[in-house]
């Protein structure tokens, strides 16, 4: 693709040189072609360099999806800047911690997202329709920084994932690989570009000399006008969210000109997968993770069943060890590491967490699994303690020590248990502190909610006289996860 070995282009230019005409992005009832979009994001390039941006300095952002996100990371790209994109959702508090982080030189927001930011400027006007285009356009190489994306680990201190240019090459070749090559994919992008998987499908389109149809979020409804009538090919999609595209459609197949959805963010019912199929929607299941830019291991779509995640992508190796680090054989369990040339370039400014996540070329995930004989991955638990909420990990440890900081709380645990419409939920174990009373459960969500997006909430609060505990003090989870399932049966 590079006429420089070593070095790759903007694809945006790439595109405006050898097929101009071609639709590269739609958004809100608005079109750009590969030759519109590099103008526009040649604006954006004058603009920032007018500020001073320069290669290796950091861009904070905050907004839904937005055709300025677009027009942004591509121009960063170009001057060799990196994107910080910052989850949406997130609140005032939650969010300081990581632009102290990334320490940026230019913080943007969304005017209706700009008050829990309070130094950004607002993204809609950072360029007028004054400024100028500017020409440049540097060619990266492979591993440039591109993006710093934050993934909580288990004890929720934030971490940044610096994922390079080289990281979403690799990603879209190994895709393409699996899935087919396709003259001119369109992919519906639903997925939130703060998330690995919403720039993949950024990156993948223009890769590919696809087009992207943008959604500022996932609405049903919009998901199957845009499949009937605007050519989708690809869609990426979570399993709640494949449900609800489903429930709308009610009997309607999908159109030929629709190939199949990648449904990652947890393990998918195959029951929801055959429904799937029997409207005409291929639904293949993914396994992937920010530090590995999106996926690791997809179904074939020539050999898909819906009982496992797939095999690894082309050019990419899963193994499963034990505790020992020795691996395991075909149906043993143990824990899941990756190695290609997907996987992220450490964490920023984390060199010991750096060092715990990537040995000897393998990154350990530290989610476990087990491989059958065919080299197809289940994913057994995504992490020991890690609930996936719709899509969205949570982690116990940060809602725990929200809890905590409430005056009647002395212990608070929180555990996943399953539901049927977000897949799972976090629940609360809470023990009273002695001499106060007992909260609401009304009055202990409004406390969580001053410091934790809504998602992260705990869906029920349960009071307890102590948390159980093994001989060594440990707390047992297990205990509290077989007893929050109790109650809710009972």
């Amino acid at each position: 693709m590079a006429d420089n070995p070593g070095r790759l282009p903007c694809p945006i230019r790439e595109g405006a040189e050898r097929h101009p005409d071609a639709q590269a992005l739609t958004f809100a009832g608005s079109a750009w072609t590969y030759r519109t979009l590099d103008v526009e994001v040649g604006r954006w390039v004058k603009s920032l360099e007018d500020r001073g941006i320069r290669a290796g300095e950091r861009v904070a952002l905050l907004a839904t999806n937005h055709v300025a996100s677009v027009c942004l990371f591509w121009a960063l790209g170009r001057l060799g800047a990196v994107l910080a994109p910052l989850n949406a959702r997130l609140t005032r508090a939650e969010l300081s911690p990581m632009v102290e982080d990334i320490e940026p030189r230019l913080t943007l927001a969304l005017g209706a997202l700009i008050d829990r930011l309070p130094s950004a400027e607002r993204l809609e006007s950072f360029i007028t329709t004054s400024t100028a285009s500017s020409p440049q356009c540097a060619s990266l190489a492979e591993d440039t920084p591109r993006v710093i994306l934050f993934t909580s680990g288990t004890t929720g201190r934030p971490k940044g994932a610096v994922i390079t240019e080289g990281n979403f090459r690799a990603s879209c070749k190994a895709s393409a690989s699996n899935l087919g090559e396709h003259p001119a994919p369109r992919w519906l992008g639903t997925l939130p570009l703060f998330h690995v998987g919403g720039l993949a499908m950024l990156t993948r389109t223009a890769y590919e000399a696809g087009c992207l149809i943008l959604h500022e979020r996932f609405d049903a409804d919009a998901v199957n006008r845009a499949i009937d009538s605007e050519g989708v090919s690809h869609a990426s999609l979570v399993a709640t969210t494949l449900e609800r595209v489903l429930d709308a459609r009610g009997d309607r197949r999908v159109p030929p000109t629709f190939q199949l959805a990648l449904i990652g963010g947890g393990p998918v019912p195959v029951p929801l997968l055959e429904r799937a199929r029997a409207a005409g929607l291929l639904a293949l299941q993914t396994y992937g993770l920010t530090e590995a830019c999106s996926q690791v291991t997809t179904e074939r779509p020539t050999d898909a069943d819906g009982r496992t995640a797939g095999p690894p992508l082309p050019g990419m190796s899963i193994r499963i060890v034990g505790e020992d680090g020795s691996a395991r054989g075909p149906g043993e369990e143990g824990d899941i590491e990756v190695r290609g040339p997907t996987v992220m370039a450490g964490y920023w400014r984390r060199p010991d967490a750096t060092r715990d996540v990537l040995r000897d070329g393998w990154l350990r995930t530290k989610d476990v699994g087990v491989l059958d004989t065919r080299g197809r991955l289940t994913v057994l638990s995504r992490r020991t303690d890690l609930i996936v909420r719709g899509g969205e990990n949570l982690y116990p440890a940060e809602i725990e020590a929200v809890l905590l900081n409430h005056p009647a709380v002395q212990e608070a645990a929180v555990v996943g248990i399953p539901d049927a419409r977000w897949g799972e939920v976090p629940v609360a174990f809470l023990a009273l502190r002695a001499g106060q009373p007992t909260p609401t459960a009304e009055a202990l969500d409004a406390w969580c909610r001053q410091s934790l997006a809504g998602f992260k909430c705990p869906a029920r609060f349960s009071w307890v006289d102590a948390l159980p505990r093994n001989a060594m003090g440990k707390l047992e989870r297990t205990v509290l996860r077989q007893r929050a399932s109790a109650d809710v049966k009972g």
